[in-house]
């Protein structure tokens, strides 16, 4: 071991770099095949990786699986795979400088080397394969790193993937024996973290050291902000499906709500109609389980805060409001919840939905702003007018207008968070720029004026500077 790094992660590196410089700008051709390759490993397996990410969870809803990582990465490498060779393309751009009749501007983009993925356990299908697709298409190697509470579908991939990919274009690794600090010390030609921001701060001054540029997608209280023009029904309905998907468990998810004071009761009335349909009781295998005792424990532990200090917790389910043995949650609201309690200072990543009511949506802009920036926003109104302003007031991450989450499956859009919540983009062409290096490249003209320009400087230097810079 050098500098605390695990012997295999060293090699590892080592192989791919080697094979970067050995061939450092894949073809069009390798690189689609190199994506459907990818698309394929997901295809002939997907049954294994649902039944894997299962097992970690304790129970995941499969059609939650197919839904939120097997779809979204299968389909997001079609639009990839129709759009790469436009992005390949060399760029031209303008001579600037008249004395530089002739020459000629380019900007080539280029593969950076070898990337290194840092992937979190609550969508990890999703959160691997989606990178690896820009990346390849991008022309890079990789090199993974799976959670540690992604522990089955780790052990999945560490066996499959040989048969897809050779060690000098993919590895992933599981989370032992400090491989996930190690992991971030290594001078990758760029890192991908998704996490915490807790975490995020530790891998970004990591990366430092080697002067790694890197990506941070994080996390927030992403508000939803309902309107008072917007129909309640169509909100609850939206907005209750994107909270209690995954048991919440999602960064993009919708942490809290605010909504007119007055329509309070209502929206409740409508999420107790809603809810049990959806999820007849905690045994219901389209409800997800808690990923681990801890993070149970953390959101049991909230909401008897919230209680304890005078807030009225609404349960949605019929039945008990948790199950210790499976690590189920019952999907609840909560009302009058103080504002310094747990539930409005941290990020919930569970299926608590607690609410605050508004008489002015400047108290809205207010209160958002006055804290982290936050992933997504999600302003429900049908009035142009004050989404814009919402758009123009409140700064974060993505937004979805009219729904929540949506925005992140929009394989053409961005996807990215701002301060506390992330940096950096990818998904869309800018996941194609974010793991490329657009080189620019000047060609000298045949004849150059500078040759007249150079010292020692006399009057015709003068007066053509004078004449370019009047």
């Amino acid at each position: 071991m050098k500098n605390d790094i695990p012997a295999p992660l060293e090699l590892a590196l080592a192989l791919q770099r080697d094979a970067y410089l050995a061939h450092p700008v894949p073809s069009l051709d390798e690189r689609l095949a190199d994506l459907r390759t990818l698309q394929r490993f997901i295809r002939e397996n997907k049954d294994a990786l649902c039944e894997a990410i299962s097992a970690d969870y304790g129970h995941r809803s499969t059609h939650e699986t197919l839904l939120a990582e097997i779809f979204p990465a299968v389909d997001g490498i079609d639009h990839v795979a129709r759009h790469l060779r436009g992005w390949m393309k060399t760029q031209r751009r303008s001579v600037d400088l008249r004395n530089f009749l002739g020459a000629r501007n380019r900007v080539i983009p280029q593969p950076l080397g070898v990337v290194g993925v840092i992937v979190p356990w609550n969508f990890p299908v999703n959160l691997s394969m989606v990178p690896l697709t820009y990346i390849f298409a991008a022309g890079n190697r990789a090199m993974v790193k799976m959670s540690e509470n992604s522990r089955h579908l780790a052990r999945l991939l560490i066996e499959k993937i040989p048969a897809y990919f050779p060690p000098e274009k993919l590895q992933f690794f599981d989370e032992v024996g400090g491989v996930g600090v190690a992991f971030s010390k290594l001078p990758f030609d760029h890192l991908l973290f998704t996490g915490s921001g807790q975490t995020g701060r530790a891998v970004m001054a990591a990366a430092a050291q080697n002067l790694c540029p890197v990506t941070l997608e994080l996390g927030g209280k992403a508000p939803a902000i309902l309107c008072d023009d917007f129909p309640l029904r169509k909100a609850a309905e939206r907005i209750l499906f994107v909270k209690y998907l995954n048991a919440g468990q999602i960064c993009t998810s919708v942490d809290h709500l605010w909504m007119p004071q007055a329509k309070i009761a209502q929206f409740v009335q409508e999420a107790q109609r809603i809810v049990p349909q959806r999820y007849p009781s905690l045994d219901s295998p389209d409800y997800t389980s808690i990923i681990d005792q801890t993070a149970f424990d953390r959101l049991i532990g909230a909401l008897d805060e919230a209680r304890a200090r005078g807030a009225q917790v609404i349960q949605l389910v019929p039945g008990p409001d948790h199950d210790a043995a499976t690590r189920k949650i019952a999907p609840c609201i909560v009302l009058d919840a103080p504002p310094d309690s747990i539930l409005w200072k941290r990020e919930i990543f569970g299926p608590i939905l607690p609410i605050r009511g508004f008489q002015a949506l400047d108290e809205v802009v207010a209160a958002v702003n006055a804290g982290p920036r936050p992933l997504a926003i999600y302003p429900f109104s049908n009035d142009p007018q004050v989404v814009q302003m919402l758009l123009e007031r409140v700064m974060s991450g993505g937004v979805s207008v009219n729904d929540g989450l949506f925005h992140v499956g929009q394989h053409d859009l961005p996807f990215g968070g701002v301060g506390d919540s992330g940096m950096g983009h990818y998904h869309g062409k800018e996941g194609f720029l974010t793991f490329s290096k657009l080189r620019p490249v000047f060609y000298q003209a045949r004849f150059s004026s500078l040759k007249f320009m150079m010292p020692p400087y006399g009057r015709f230097a003068s007066k053509m500077l004078a004449f370019l810079i009047k």
